[in-house]
């Protein structure tokens, strides 16, 4: 669903520049809306108590959904941080914003929502990770991590100057957008602040105050930790298992001073690196919780399944340390917004930039179209709309089209995304999307993830590996939400494949994704 109309809603917040309201008998026109978008780094849904209870209470994140909404389907176009950065900016599929991958460079001259803004009265600014190699564009301050960012004593570029500032990262980021927000921005125009954290991305470091957290809790293993992949040729080719790809030194903070611990995945040295980058106390702090645990791993000497899963509650410990962080700071942010009056003239999003595997399937990180990757958190506080879960799906490319349509600014048509104003106000859109597009890149790289596309629906879901690999996947989601049979070659599922691939090639034409053609044509 694609709209380019100015919505005034009545009742609500203003969202046009032209709109007013009668005061005292005059004329005084209403504030636009601000926005504020706070995204992290890898943080799965399954850890946002909004959503899941089984891990960590996350009260302040909590907090957005509880005064807002919930999006119950939401979804990446493309599940790895550069490109999922670029679909965000830019309302477009990968392959028309030009970062399919890590390794590309984005391009600042196209165009994006943050200029669009501006030239609506917008004064923009980004703080925290920005990971698309070139300097930001379309942004009044930005304030930016280098590269993937350091937890501890990370360097920043402040508008093109780099600086380090001693502490930790998802402190850090927050002070700088709360200082933006009191002290750097023009309060006489509406905002739009994008405040990207670091974390909870790998190696998941915790701050020095939240080491000992949960330290009492053992996490249940997921009832596919084990899986043997079956029927999945790239699941089982993937370099992202926790029994085998999981570094113990980079990963697992065991940097033991004696140089007794070696790992085999070549990370060793740089777990190390980021040990060393610390300060003395920072080091006091870290060596009173890391030492007793690397004594007892190596007395224990653990092997097979045993060390399997000490290697997943080890994660899980470090990972959820992290999310707490998040969550402190988040409420840091929310408290200030309710001081300065700012909540009720702001929208404001909690998502990330896809989801992450907290042991499913054996795994860490992200990547594959299966859910645990493919699917976001997404919680959005719109003053004056509706509370509750929102059940619509939703995409990443769809935040531009949003943050456009809520300024009252034109929706250009090249934007692939559909607004979901819509649905904030409560609207049943009737022409709102029935199926989702996802196409994957970055192989061969890390984690050896094949390159594939697919398509979504409310039940199904249709994959296509390619590049050195030809399979087809295909999952019935109400029945096996877990995703372990692939029952692409059953019989009696030909009419279901058919409609999907007539599914799949519609959104390949409306998203103009020549990949079928291109895959044809090299067969030839």
């Amino acid at each position: 669903m694609k709209t380019n109309q100015l919505f005034l809603l009545t009742g609500l917040a203003a969202v046009a520049l032209p709109a007013c309201v009668q005061k005292d008998k005059k004329e005084v026109p209403e504030k636009p809306m601000n926005i504020l978008y706070i995204m992290c780094d890898d943080h799965s849904y399954q850890t946002i108590s909004a959503y899941d209870h089984r891990f960590i209470e996350t009260p302040n994140i909590d907090r957005i959904a509880n005064e807002g909404v919930r999006f119950t389907n939401s979804f990446v176009a493309n599940s790895l941080s550069g490109p999922s950065r670029a679909c965000l900016l830019t309302g477009k599929h990968s392959h028309k914003n030009g970062f399919t991958d890590n390794t590309k460079r984005f391009d600042g001259s196209q165009q994006t929502f943050p200029k669009l803004l501006q030239q609506a009265g917008y004064q923009t600014a980004i703080v925290g990770k920005w990971h698309l190699t070139s300097d930001p564009t379309g942004f009044d301050y930005w304030n930016i991590l280098t590269g993937q960012g350091d937890y501890y004593n990370p360097y920043f570029i402040d508008n093109g100057e780099k600086k380090q500032i001693e502490g930790y990262a998802t402190n850090i980021t927050t002070d700088l957008a709360l200082d933006w927000l009191d002290t750097k921005r023009d309060k006489d125009k509406p905002f739009c602040l994008l405040l990207h954290h670091k974390a909870p991305h790998r190696t998941w470091m915790p701050d020095t105050c939240d080491l000992d957290l949960y330290d009492d809790i053992v996490y249940p293993i997921p009832e596919t930790f084990y899986d043997k992949y079956e029927g999945r040729i790239a699941a089982s080719e993937q370099e992202m298992n926790i029994i085998k790809d999981m570094d113990l030194v980079y990963d697992l903070k065991m940097a033991d001073k004696e140089n007794e611990i070696h790992t085999t995945t070549g990370l060793e040295a740089n777990g190390r690196a980021l040990y060393n980058r610390m300060t003395p106390a920072q080091k006091a702090a870290w060596d009173k919780h890391y030492d007793p645990i690397i004594k007892k791993f190596k007395e224990q000497k653990l092997t097979g399944k045993a060390l399997a899963e000490w290697k997943y509650q080890q994660y899980m410990h470090d990972y959820l340390r992290v999310i707490h962080s998040v969550d402190r700071n988040v409420g840091r942010v929310l408290d200030y917004m309710e001081k300065n009056g700012l909540l009720e003239n702001t929208i404001i999003v909690y998502t990330s930039d896809q989801g992450f595997y907290m042991g499913e399937h054996g795994w860490f990180d992200k990547r594959f179209m299966y859910e645990e990757s493919f699917r976001t958190p997404m919680l959005v506080r719109f003053p004056g709309g509706v509370k509750g879960d929102i059940p619509e799906m939703v995409q990443n490319i769809d935040h531009a089209a949003t943050f456009l349509q809520l300024a009252g600014a034109p929706v250009p048509e090249d934007i692939q995304g559909d607004s979901y104003l819509p649905l904030l106000k409560g609207e049943k859109p009737k022409d709102w999307r029935t199926s989702l597009y996802y196409h994957y890149y970055e192989y061969p790289a890390e984690h050896a993830v094949k390159r594939h596309y697919g398509v979504r629906t409310d039940r199904y879901k249709l994959m296509h590996f390619y590049n050195d690999i030809d399979v087809w996947e295909l999952y019935d989601l109400q029945n096996d939400p877990q995703e372990m049979h692939n029952i692409y070659n059953e019989p009696g599922n030909e009419s279901l494949i058919d409609s999907l691939k007539t599914e799949l090639h519609k959104l390949q034409k409306q998203y103009d994704d020549p990949i079928e053609s291109e895959l044809a044509n090299a067969k030839k």
